[in-house]
């Protein structure tokens, strides 16, 4: 009989949705026509087979009940398969030939127990079926005085609906095989333990479980499916392989399922069964929805920081922002804009007069029309520096564009398949089938989700867990995989990990959470991959008192304190994560923590991008810090660390903030169109005991203060980076400082500090500012250049050591110093104003320097100005003007052994910055080596944002 022929698809479809399942498994192999018939009932006929079986619930039950299953026959069958593992006990008595005499009869016995029925007690139809008989409890409710011992392989039904037969009794299982299914199991007056193994195999469909215990211990093992705790919980005790899936636990008064001891090696016959089926059912890992995703769509949080700007929508509660704001778009487009005009705005600013750094110059004739067309005349060739190639790239906003794409494209979010295929230990942890696996279960409004302890190991899939004290605990040597599971509303931290536990926490949905999303301590050590961890009413993840881990491409975002938080000898390694919008700092390292933290995008945050403070001594490196509403990266108090090769971009603070305090070690980084300075060090009170906003004063970690001393930890120094050479003086080399709105560095430092082969140009008032310096600050090897006034300014009763360094056109003077020190072998080139201007009470030695100034003198001394001028060569411009002295103390000033030049030949001039070749000079790409010891330090209390900036627009914030 041929479909589609006399009877049209429908009128098929129709009558066979009437067939039992054996007619319709013998329909399907008639021919292929009639086997894609059948599978067309996938919504009628296999939707009313699901729903209508005992043993099941809606496929999605619990946590999508709405939600239809991609196929209802493969999910009957599934389920099917499932509630059948129990009877395959027999086939491994059958296989074997001394059994065959002993094969049981196929047809099975059903015994009903209750009024109406041939037994009146569970226990008295037990001691009568045969093995595999079935029991059907009749509704109503059924008591057992004593304990009930199963002694052969039965099944205990209850008839009617879910809830129409209650049950209560504590069961013993001693067979090695039982089934139970559609019940509700209530304790005895005697015991709050349900039911207990110690060797078998129990299998658990459709039941409710109100005020109890399950007891499950190795050898034996279960499998619970679509079954309600009210109020109850699971001990599994070294259990090989157990299987929970469906379920829903509530009401806990501690953990719901606990899981305790190493899986045993003694497997029972049901082992290899789950094993099979739990392959078969698992969720294959693959990437999520971009449709479903509710952070950041997968093309990335935008196309560039310079070009045209395509801004990624980002969802934190009921409001959508933008990774780039409308403003802070409009602003990085404009800063584009000037990048690309900088050289002709620049070309064009020297045919206005600069205003003098002070009222007492007295040079203030605006230069000729002549005079502006010799200039090119007598510009020196100096651009052909150790350092003229990082200089090219800031000058060249489309050179920086290319490099902040390609850093974006380097720093691109990757998937859960992408890092399972490259970490191969991750993928032997996803791939893992022991202790207790749990898929698809709800977990809500109790204390506690899940608690594994003494080595023991689970597995989470798929998951619900809110309204809990916490989602899961896992400590002493036990193991967790967490896969697709969403924690939320939990009244601690979401997933704590504590003495020497590990695993995989991967591609989760962590939110809304009291504590921190993910709590790591005690030498606890756990992979953290792709998860979604937001919204948090404290951190999103703490590492604590010697915690590890490796943190890897999550999206940590909208928490209200820092996205991630490592202190007390805290050491993970953190890299790939976007972490952005939080409310306070990206990320902070307090206390001694630790860590290494690379190759991660740290945005939009309300606090510094990085935080660093109280011993904190991280490796902070090749990081895309940007677009944030404070700082770039903060060094407060006594911090550390190695801050290396970072792009630190668009922040409306400063690029780098430090306290004069701290040590830390700040080299390759790009620092660029921050709002304030590029790098700015600042005095801090020593003795105060305040912290930002969300930086976790009130934490809760006495334990961890009271054992975090690394001289009592043997391991407080594993897998710290054996490279790293302790410094003595806070250290500032070979960075790019450019395009900042204010001073490239502004220095306010009680404590000594090297400024070594950076690159200064272009920002938007002084190259470097030194207000305070009561020890030495050294200027060494640096290129300073195109800045919006002068190269360097230094204060009265600062001291400075400026040497090799090229100062080089920047709009008003070269150097103006009121303090005191060492100004030697420095090439002070281009500037509009004076190449050197000593005023005040400075008292410098200024030697074997190249001067040259085209309108103003070459060196300018005023006031009480002491010191030593000789043994510079002074290049004159048009105006002749080479070293002007106008002072009361004219003896305590000795100037001898200059040497003027004018040129009048452009080859002669060339000839000038070739022995030796214009500064810096940096022999073999490093630096010179920094000697500066350190001083005693002390205690004062500075602004968070100087006077010498007035912008109202600017941040004023005090850190105390």
């Amino acid at each position: 009989m041929e479909v589609g022929g006399p009877l049209p698809v429908e009128l098929w479809q129709l009558i066979l949705s009437y067939l039992r399942l054996p007619d319709l498994g013998r329909c399907s192999l008639v021919c292929r026509a009639w086997y894609e018939l059948i599978l067309s009932l996938d919504k009628t006929r296999w939707r009313q087979l699901c729903l209508g079986c005992l043993e099941h619930r809606h496929p999605n039950w619990p946590n999508k009940p709405g939600v239809e299953p991609w196929s209802w026959r493969e999910a009957f069958k599934q389920h099917y398969l499932a509630s059948k593992t129990w009877t395959k006990n027999t086939q491994d008595l059958e296989s074997s030939n001394c059994f065959s005499l002993f094969r049981r009869r196929k047809g099975r016995r059903q015994l009903c127990v209750g009024a109406g029925g041939e037994f009146g007690s569970l226990r008295a139809a037990q001691a009568a079926a045969s093995p595999y008989d079935r029991l059907v409890l009749l509704p109503g409710v059924h008591e057992e005085q004593g304990e009930v011992l199963l002694k052969v392989p039965v099944e205990v039904v209850g008839q009617g609906k879910l809830g129409d037969v209650a049950l209560l009794a504590s069961i013993d299982q001693h067979c090695p095989t039982a089934h139970l299914c559609n019940m509700v199991f209530m304790p005895a007056r005697f015991t709050s333990v349900l039911y207990k193994t110690t060797s078998g195999y129990v299998q658990f469909d459709n039941c409710n479980f109100e005020n109890g215990q399950l007891q499950i211990h190795a050898p034996g093992t279960c499998q619970v499916k679509f079954c309600t705790f009210s109020q109850s919980s699971i001990h599994l005790r070294s259990v090989a392989l157990c299987v929970l899936e469906n379920c829903e636990f509530t009401g806990s008064e501690n953990a719901s399922v606990t899981v305790e001891g190493c899986p045993s090696s003694d497997h029972n016959w049901a082992c290899k069964h789950l094993a099979v089926l739990a392959k078969s059912c698992a969720a294959s890992t693959r990437e999520p929805d971009p449709a479903g995703c509710p952070v950041a769509k997968q093309d990335g949080w935008g196309e560039s920081l310079l070009g045209p700007v395509r801004t990624c929508e980002i969802v934190v509660g009921e409001e959508q922002s933008s990774f780039l704001s409308a403003v802070g778009g409009q602003a990085l487009l404009g800063s584009a804009q000037e990048d690309i005009e900088f050289g002709e705005n620049l070309r064009a600013a020297k045919e206005e007069e600069y205003p003098a750094l002070d009222s007492d110059s007295s040079d203030s004739d605006l230069c000729s029309d002549d005079e502006e067309d010799a200039q090119a005349a007598y510009k020196l060739p100096y651009q052909a520096h150790s350092l003229s190639h990082t200089l090219a790239d800031v000058t060249h906003s489309r050179l920086q564009s290319n490099r902040l794409l390609a850093l974006q494209r380097d720093l691109k979010l990757k998937s859960l398949q992408q890092e399972l295929q490259q970490d191969k230990e991750a993928q032997s942890l996803a791939n893992s089938l022991q202790g207790c696996i749990i898929r698809q279960c709800l977990f809500r409004d109790g204390k506690g989700g899940i608690f594994i302890y003494s080595r023991g190991q689970a597995k989470l899939e798929g998951s619900i867990f809110r309204d809990l004290t916490y989602a899961v605990r896992c400590i002493q040597n036990s193991k967790v995989i967490m896969l697709r599971n969403d924690i939320h509303h939990c009244k601690a931290s979401g997933i704590f990990l504590r003495l020497s536990a590990g695993g995989l926490i991967a591609d989760n949905n962590i939110h809304s959470n009291c504590e921190a999303g993910v709590d790591i301590r005690k030498g606890a050590n756990p992979l953290v991959l792709c998860n979604k961890i937001h919204s948090g009413l404290r951190s999103g993840i703490v590492v604590v008192g010697n915690g590890k881990g490796i943190i890897r491409s999550n999206q940590i975002y909208g928490n209200k304190e820092a996205g991630i938080y490592i202190l007390y000898n805290g050491n993970p390694a953190v890299s790939g994560n976007h972490i952005f919008q939080g409310l306070a700092a990206g990320i902070a390292v307090n206390e001694n923590g630790r860590g290494q933290i690379t190759g991660n995008v740290i945005c939009e945050n309300q606090w510094g991008g990085a935080d660093i403070r109280h011993g904190g001594d991280p490796i902070l490196r090749n990081n895309l810090i940007a677009c944030g509403y404070s700082d770039g990266v903060v060094v407060g108090e006594h911090g550390k660390g190695l801050i290396e090769g970072n792009a630190i971009y668009g922040n409306k603070g400063c690029g780098v903030w430090m306290m004069s305090s701290s040590l830390p070690h700040l080299i390759n980084n790009q620092i660029s169109h921050n709002s304030i300075y590029g790098v700015a060090v600042f005095c801090h009170k020593d003795d105060t005991g305040d912290y930002p906003p969300g930086q976790g004063g009130n934490e809760s970690f006495q334990e961890e203060r009271e054992g975090a001393g690394g001289e009592n930890d043997p391991d407080s120094e594993e897998e710290y980076p054996s490279a790293r050479h302790p410094i003595s003086v806070a250290l500032v080399e070979l960075n790019s400082i450019n395009h900042n709105g204010a001073a490239g560095l502004h220095i306010k430092s009680s404590e000594a500090l090297n400024i070594i082969a950076n690159v200064i140009h272009a920002n938007r008032d002084g190259g470097v500012t030194v207000l305070q310096s009561s020890q030495l600050t050294r200027i060494a090897d640096n290129s300073i250049s195109c800045n919006s006034r002068g190269g360097v300014l230094v204060e009265a009763e600062c001291q400075v050591e400026l040497r090799g360094n090229g100062i080089y056109e920047n709009s008003s003077h070269g150097i103006v110093s009121k303090g005191e020190g060492v100004i030697a072998e420095n090439d002070i080139i281009g500037n509009h104003r004076c190449g050197l201007q000593l005023l005040q009470t400075a008292d410098m030695k200024v030697t074997k320097n190249r001067i040259q100034s085209f309108r103003d003198y070459g060196i300018a001394l005023f006031d009480e100005a002491k010191g030593l001028v000789q043994e510079n060569v002074i290049f004159q411009g048009r105006s002749k003007k080479s070293i002007l002295q106008t002072m009361s103390n004219a003896e305590d000033c000795i100037i001898q052994n200059n040497v003027l030049l004018t040129f009048k030949k452009r080859f002669d001039m060339e000839c000038m910055l070739i022995n030796p070749p214009a500064r810096p000079h940096i022999e073999g790409g490093a630096p010179r080596s920094c000697t500066a010891a350190g001083g005693q330090r002390v205690s004062s209390i500075t602004s968070r944002v100087d006077g010498g900036w007035h912008n109202p627009g600017s941040i004023f914030c005090t850190i105390l």
